[in-house]
């Protein structure tokens, strides 16, 4: 059996640069990642006044509290990351200057009217460009509420970041439990918060540096699970961040009949472990939308998987994912018609006929997204002559997937 480590998590690496940048003190991120997504967190941080330099497999970042930050000298250039975009309009929300947050690419047609409204509840002086970036975010009051209703995981931790720089408490009611590593990371540098089943409480004040590791990403590691299983090949995986709201997907799978093992270490501010995949027969079955925000990265890969499964697979509650990197529904049904399966979207819901083999009917397009261009690496392990268009873009994220996935699965791409 081989063995796969993913590498460092890039929810909790932009996550951990951006608290930790407003926390007092010096923060050392063990193990974060290097991509093209946390590159911009770095660059936005910088222009901000904060210090980070990288030392060894390291970050050490110089906490200039929640008031330290600068004004920077031209607009904010957030890349291609909606995370990012997101949670730092929260903590630029809450400074004394103004300022100008824009992106690039795929970023640039995102929506952001949700955000922006949602901060406009705690008193933020924001506004988007016909509900899309650039933000122009201007000095306010901000003030304590409470917010039902939350769906997204980006804007419930922008929203808790404004929330530090509040007069009064902030309580918030998630619609879905969604991830939550924001609040795991706030509780580690001392923010006054609570959590009782879907309300989320928040008292205002300062953060205090402390070290922190970042484990391995449980979504780099996903499509070596759909490849395994795709492949009849056991793998085990090692040093995963295993984070409860992010293993939707390792629920869904064993729901169809996958054997996948788990052992987790139950560590502060999160667990991880290794998971043992193991050969196994798939089964068609019916996806609630309450299962979606548990593996909102990874709908592409359970497509796919689904459409090796007995029977007939649907997927519902999947329409945030027209508001990606790419429209996931459609980018993942073009992705499923390249390997000739039958997919349809109707009536809200992905509809999957499960066949027992794939055929190169045409080259993959991923879109830029490297979500699909992932997930189309799974495929074409098991569908010889398959072609994929612009596998560079897997750089977003995880820069080394190439190397990683041909050394594991000893199998060269056309």
């Amino acid at each position: 059996m081989k063995s796969y480590t993913p590498p460092p998590d890039k929810s909790i690496t932009i996550r951990a640069l951006l608290l930790a940048a407003v926390a007092r003190g010096r923060t050392r991120i063990a193990n974060p990642l290097l991509c093209e997504d946390t590159r911009a967190a770095v660059r936005c941080l910088k222009a901000l006044g904060v210090k980070l330099r990288r030392g060894g497999n390291e970050f050490i970042v110089e906490g200039r509290g929640l008031k330290g930050l600068k004004k920077p000298a031209a607009a904010l250039d957030a890349g291609e990351s909606g995370a990012l975009a997101r949670l730092l309009a929260g903590i630029l929300a809450g400074q004394d200057f103004p300022s100008v947050l824009t992106g690039r690419g795929s970023l640039l047609k995102r929506p952001m009217a949700g955000l922006a409204g949602a901060l406009t509840k705690l008193g933020a002086g924001i506004k988007t460009a016909k509900g899309r970036l650039p933000l122009s975010i201007k000095p306010a009051a901000m003030k304590g509420n409470k917010i039902s209703g939350v769906e997204s995981a980006q804007i419930k931790s922008a929203l808790l970041l404004a929330g530090l720089y509040a007069a009064g408490p902030l309580e918030i009611r998630e619609k879905t439990p969604t991830r939550d590593h924001t609040e795991r990371l706030l509780a580690l540098l001392g923010a006054r918060l609570t959590k009782q089943g879907p309300r989320i409480r928040l008292e205002p004040g300062p953060l205090t540096a402390r070290p922190l590791t970042i484990p391995g990403d449980f979504s780099s590691a996903a499509p070596f699970i759909a490849a395994a299983l795709l492949s009849g090949r056991a793998l085990k995986i090692t040093s995963c961040g295993l984070n409860p709201a992010r293993l939707g997907f390792l629920t869904a799978l064993r729901k169809m009949g996958a054997v996948i093992n788990l052992k987790a270490v139950e560590a502060f501010p999160e667990p991880y472990g290794e998971l043992e995949v193991l050969p196994s027969a798939l089964k068609a079955r019916s996806v609630p939308g309450a299962e979606i925000p548990a593996m909102v990265d990874e709908v592409p890969l359970l497509a796919l998987l689904a459409a090796r499964a007995r029977g007939v697979t649907v997927i519902r509650g999947i329409e945030s994912l027209r508001a990606k990197e790419s429209d996931r529904i459609e980018s993942a049904l073009a992705l499923l018609a390249s390997l000739g399966v039958k997919a349809v979207y109707r009536n809200g819901a992905m509809e999957i006929t499960g066949r027992p083999s794939f055929t190169a009917v045409k080259p993959v397009e991923t879109f830029g997204d490297h979500r699909i261009a992932m997930a189309a690496a799974a495929a074409a392990l098991v569908c010889p002559g398959l072609k994929i268009k612009n596998p560079g873009c897997v750089n977003k994220s995880y820069p080394g997937f190439w190397n990683d996935f041909k050394a594991i699965f000893s199998f060269s791409f056309s």
